[in-house]
């Protein structure tokens, strides 16, 4: 919100020009220079948004330093703890959390979402099996506007809705797909018998040939980490998917430019170097436990 406080600035001896001064509920004041060109004929310069607030935003709020995190003024411990994914999903669409009803109806219309276009899964096949997965959702997630072009107008509430559902709902099915065609396995369609997260590591772990019973442990262990992962504040690709958003473009193809931006090293892509650090690691250990293992011997016969 704004305060009386203003900020004087004064160019080479010219007139002090103001500009008022907005206190959030968290966070750093920020100074509002949106007519800064108007009265002084100059622009900022800051090119990585070191000092710069793109947008209010009432969502989430993140302080790295002191570990905080808040969904809608909620700590993100608690939700963790005594909310699903569905649920914090909601509470971040909406503003609250749902009511038991509330809860009952968004989850099956997520669920109503889950299946995608049986031409989609055709996408698969024009990729390599050993392409990288980010690479498979770009094209993937994007090719969803050819066939869900009928949302596409943000200043409509109901496209908003529809569109969000089905993002929320497809892009499960959409992961687990990849990773199937890069291990050469078959697709897992959606069983909506399960839940939100145990219905996707059905489709990533599952068969057609076994029933799978999702590991409750593993399930909610998942869960927790969708819950943790579910909004980054306004980071590159939060910030990539509303540049392209304020073109008017299709949501989905919106959302593939984010993955793209979230593929980079400097983003998404530092989980990915960490994991393959792990794994590195284990490999080096599990080598060096080979070697340490003394060779057969034979007791020579006398």
């Amino acid at each position: 919100m704004t305060t009386e406080r203003k900020a004087i600035l004064t160019i080479d001896g010219q007139a002090p020009v103001d500009f008022p001064i907005m206190s959030p509920t968290h966070g750093n004041d920020c100074v509002d220079i949106r007519t800064l060109g108007a009265k002084t004929g100059l622009f900022t310069y800051d090119s990585g948004f070191l000092s710069t607030a793109s947008c209010k935003s009432k969502i989430t709020f993140i302080d790295g330093d002191v570990g905080q995190l808040l969904y809608r003024g909620y700590p993100i411990e608690q939700l963790a703890e005594q909310c699903n994914f569905l649920e914090v999903t909601y509470l971040l669409k909406n503003g609250e959390l749902p009511n038991a009803q509330q809860k009952t109806e968004f989850e099956t219309t997520i669920k109503k979402h889950t299946m995608v276009h049986e031409q989609l899964t055709k996408f698969y096949s024009g990729f390599r099996r050993d392409a990288h997965p980010m690479a498979v959702m770009t094209g993937v997630v994007g090719a969803l506007s050819a066939f869900y072009h009928d949302a596409m107008d943000f200043s409509d509430v109901e496209h908003r809705n529809v569109s969000f559902n089905r993002l929320v709902a497809k892009l499960p099915t959409i992961v687990a797909m990849a990773y199937k065609y890069n291990t050469g396995a078959p697709f897992m369609y959606p069983d909506n018998d399960l839940d939100y997260t145990a219905n996707f590591m059905r489709m990533m772990f599952g068969n057609p040939c076994e029933k799978y019973v999702p590991n409750p442990v593993l399930v909610n262990a998942l869960d927790t980490i969708f819950t943790l992962h579910a909004d980054h504040e306004q980071n590159a690709s939060t910030s990539t998917v509303r540049l392209a958003g304020s073109s008017g473009a299709n949501p989905f193809a919106c959302i593939a430019a984010g993955i793209a931006c979230l593929w980079g090293p400097a983003h998404g892509g530092a989980n990915e170097a960490c994991l393959q650090m792990l794994e590195e690691i284990a490999t080096c250990r599990a080598s060096a436990n080979t070697s340490s293992v003394p060779r057969t011997r034979t007791i020579p016969s006398s």
